[in-house]
C-alpha cells in the first residue's frame, strides 16, 4: 500500500524521482499513465495488469474510451540509479509538471501532481463530499 507525500521537483531532462518507499513496492519497472484532476497515475506491472484484465473483460462499447484515455500516453519507467523516471513529454504536459511536483501515495497506486495542483485540489476538498463518498462505499 502507497502512502504519504513528497515533494520533489521535475529536472531539465523531464525526470522526477520515485520514493525509494514508493520503489521498492513499485518493482524494476512499472506504468505511468494520465490519471484524473490532471494529475499521473503509477501503477506497478501488477495493477497495470490487473486493471488491462478488467478493461479487456469489458465489452468493447463500455470500455473504449477508458483504454484509449489510460493507454494511448501510458509509458513503462524504469528508475535510473538515483530513482528518478523520465515523464514523457504528453504525460508532462497533461498534469502541467514544470518544477515542483508531489508525488503522493494513493492507496493501490502512487500519483505525482504538479505542487500548486496538489494545493488546489487539497483546498477544494470539503469534508462534506468525503463523507458522501465513504457512505457511497460503504465505509
Amino acid at each position: 500500500m502507497f502512502i504519504g507525500t513528497y515533494q520533489h521537483n521535475i529536472d531539465a531532462k523531464g525526470r522526477v524521482i520515485i520514493p525509494a518507499k514508493f520503489r521498492e513496492e513499485l518493482g524494476d519497472s512499472f506504468y505511468v499513465t494520465k490519471g484524473l484532476n490532471n494529475c499521473l497515475f503509477v501503477l506497478s506491472a501488477e495493477q497495470w495488469n490487473l486493471f488491462l484484465e478488467k478493461l479487456s473483460s469489458q465489452p468493447i462499447s463500455k470500455a473504449t474510451n477508458i483504454a484509449r484515455f489510460f493507454c494511448a500516453g501510458a509509458a513503462e519507467a524504469v528508475p535510473n540509479a538515483q530513482g528518478r523516471v523520465l515523464i514523457p513529454d504528453t504525460l508532462r504536459k497533461y498534469a502541467n509538471l514544470d518544477k515542483d511536483v508531489t508525488v503522493i501515495g494513493s492507496g493501490n497506486r502512487v500519483e505525482i501532481w504538479n505542487t500548486d495542483s496538489w494545493n488546489d485540489y487539497l483546498s477544494g476538498q470539503d469534508q462534506n463530499s468525503i463523507l458522501d463518498a465513504m457512505e457511497l462505499l460503504g465505509i
